[in-house]
């Protein structure tokens, strides 16, 4: 595979093994950088309505990005095509977020494990919104493990879903609306409006990645001996439950594989809310948990590729007939 596929293959290999080196500057942080300048920019222009202002920084985020990587790839191939190919490999690659997230769950893992729990709380406060001062052991790898599923499709299956279809740019396009809602899709006094965009666009591009994950994870469920049977009912009972139009659906889903519910009572800047519960089986979370949840991630993203290509590759011989 030296066209698409071997580019998905090897990035994701890539990310495997490597992670995100902490030395280098991430593609992701930079854009980060970019949207709060282009923010403060479109702020200052009181007469823009701030939904509009939002559009607005959308359009000029996403299409600078994509831009930009378009560019690169182009300079590339005036170089070498092999170049252009290794170009095309590195921005999958910072597109991928698998091995990472295994890593910040399992660093929550070695602390449980030794009884340290204060330093676990700190380990899932990194990755977690809510508050974590008075986690128990069992609410700590709870959050350890909904982080793992609830960025799946982001980290991972979306990334490769529009990698296959489109190619490195549609990958990165991909990550940079991501990017944007994750900084301004808050329901919050300063982002209720000029974020308006970044959340509906996010919620769009992530309604198929979501739907598609779910049968992949019940599949890794299957060879690793996880409830496999139980990941669909658990997401027709309960995944349109959550308050995203996405999110539910590969959380309800880990939730039946795991044997397990996510949700109920938790903190969040001292506030306490009640989310409703995903999954169809109240069973209680260990450290055990969190390593299967990794483990269930890891297969899940490795069984998204392999599909992914071996359905590239029956459309090429389909169409070349």
């Amino acid at each position: 595979m030296t066209g698409l596929e071997g580019q998905l293959a090897a990035a994701f290999l890539l990310d495997l093994l490597i992670g995100d080196p902490r030395f280098l500057p991430h593609p992701v942080r930079l854009v980060g950088a970019f949207a709060l300048h282009v923010e403060h920019l479109l702020r200052r222009w009181q007469r823009l309505p701030l939904r509009a202002a939002g559009i607005a920084a959308v359009i000029v985020i996403v299409g600078s990005t994509v831009g930009v990587a378009q560019l690169l790839l182009m300079l590339c191939g005036l170089v070498h095509p092999l170049l252009e190919w290794w170009g095309g490999v590195m921005m999958l690659y910072f597109c991928f977020a698998a091995r990472d997230l295994a890593g910040h769950a399992s660093a929550v893992t070695g602390p449980l494990q030794s009884g340290n729990l204060e330093r676990a709380r700190e380990c899932v406060g990194m990755i977690v919104g809510r508050d974590t001062a008075t986690m128990d052991e069992s609410e700590v790898s709870l959050a350890a493990v909904e982080s793992v599923a609830e960025n799946t499709v982001d980290g991972v299956t979306a990334p490769l879903l529009f990698g296959m279809l489109f190619g490195p740019i549609g990958a990165v396009a991909y990550k940079a609306v991501n990017t944007l809602d994750s900084m301004f899709g808050y329901r919050n006094e300063r982002y209720r409006e000029f974020g308006w965009a970044a959340a509906r666009l996010d919620d769009l591009v992530n309604y198929l990645p979501s739907r598609l994950t779910v049968p992949v994870i019940a599949l890794a469920a299957f060879f690793i001996r996880l409830r496999s049977a139980e990941v669909l009912p658990s997401v027709v009972r309960t995944a349109r439950l959550h308050a995203s139009p996405n999110a539910g659906y590969p959380e309800a889903a880990y939730a039946g594989a795991l044997g397990m519910r996510f949700g109920g009572p938790r903190s969040y800047g001292g506030i306490q809310r009640n989310l409703p519960f995903l999954g169809i089986r109240h069973g209680a979370c260990s450290i055990q948990t969190v390593r299967e949840a990794v483990r269930l991630m890891m297969v899940t993203s490795f069984l998204f590729l392999m599909l992914g290509i071996g359905v590239r590759l029956v459309m090429q011989a389909v169409l070349t007939q």
